[in-house]
């Protein structure tokens, strides 16, 4: 196999609380080849957004730490760069599109303004080119009246509007990985179609690795090769996203399966997880998971379960993987 574009060694990152430290990620561990789309699933506050954050060098100096682990991105560890060095790579090599474009773009500057900056920093182009890519890169997620959307602020674009510019803007420099954070979250179902399509097409053309995040297996299922699926902070399940879906091997992932509505069948009501994630500020010893678990064992509430496997992998004493080990 290739060497990997993208590589998290065992991260853990915690938060200052008021009661301690939060610890949002655990030993954090997958890899993401170049070219290639790799999603992340879970519920909110599983660590999904930190483990993005902690690789853009973008987590709040005074509230979170590193506590282990490394971010390898071509064989460079990121979390030894130097601000200079990391400053270089984001934006450039390294782009995100986060959660909500309102609050992510200046609301007193305007889209070209805005659109320009990362073309004239990182590839050095004049103020003239540099509008002329910025109108052109416009056009090219599928708005019209790219001139004159250069000269709007953000409060005058619809979300869907927004979320292509936001695109626009990630893909300016032709980065080698693009951090999709929740993309479609806020965006009605048909907008939502063309956006995905959009980077899908991009990833494509540019021959762009893609780390999408999201709760909606449907989206993983549409989009991602790779899946990795989170709890508490922790990795518990990857592989093929097709292996995945179609045979999960940790409950947890099972209750995220089972929990999707499916066209055409009629129930009373979709069945749920029981019970609620727990506090990470005060995480049980064993298996995050165990009080909502159906195969909890003594085991499970004493240690806990390490991700094993190659392709497939899964942290689970009673997965079908794991009860085969020898």
């Amino acid at each position: 196999m290739s060497t990997p574009l993208i590589s998290f060694e065992n991260l853990s990152v915690s938060f200052a609380g008021e009661q301690g430290r939060v610890r949002a990620v655990q030993q954090v561990s997958f890899s993401l080849q170049p070219g290639q789309t790799l999603g992340i699933v879970g519920e909110s506050g599983c660590g999904k957004s930190v483990t993005a954050l902690s690789l853009m060098g973008l987590l709040p100096a005074q509230a979170s730490r590193i506590d282990g682990g490394a971010i390898r991105f071509e064989g460079e560890d990121l979390l030894q760069l130097k601000p200079k060095r990391m400053a270089d790579l984001r934006g450039n090599a390294l782009a995100m599109i986060f959660q909500e474009p309102m609050s992510a773009l200046n609301p007193v500057l305007t889209l070209g303004e805005q659109l320009c900056e990362p073309l004239i920093r990182h590839r050095g182009v004049t103020p003239k080119a540099a509008w002329q890519q910025a109108t052109q890169l416009i056009s090219d997620v599928g708005l019209g009246r790219a001139e004159s959307l250069m000269r709007c602020y953000p409060h005058q674009l619809s979300g869907g509007m927004l979320q292509r510019i936001m695109i626009a803007m990630a893909i300016s420099c032709q980065p080698k990985l693009l951090i999709a954070d929740e993309p479609t979250t806020a965006l009605d179902v048909t907008v939502q179609a063309q956006i995905l399509q959009l980077l899908r097409e991009r990833a494509r053309a540019q021959q762009m690795a893609l780390m999408l995040i999201t709760h909606d297996l449907g989206v993983i299922a549409q989009m991602a090769e790779q899946v990795v699926v989170m709890y508490a902070g922790r990795v518990v399940e990857q592989g093929p996203t097709a292996d995945v879906l179609r045979q999960p091997l940790h409950p947890y992932t099972r209750g995220l399966i089972a929990s999707r509505p499916v066209p055409g069948e009629r129930r009373r009501r979709l069945w749920s997880i029981p019970g609620q994630v727990p506090d990470l500020a005060a995480l049980p010893a064993g298996c995050a998971f165990a009080d909502r678990c159906d195969r909890v064992s003594a085991h499970c509430r004493s240690a806990v379960p390490p991700l094993i496997g190659e392709v497939r992998r899964a942290a689970c004493f009673h997965s079908e993987r794991a009860e085969t080990q020898p």
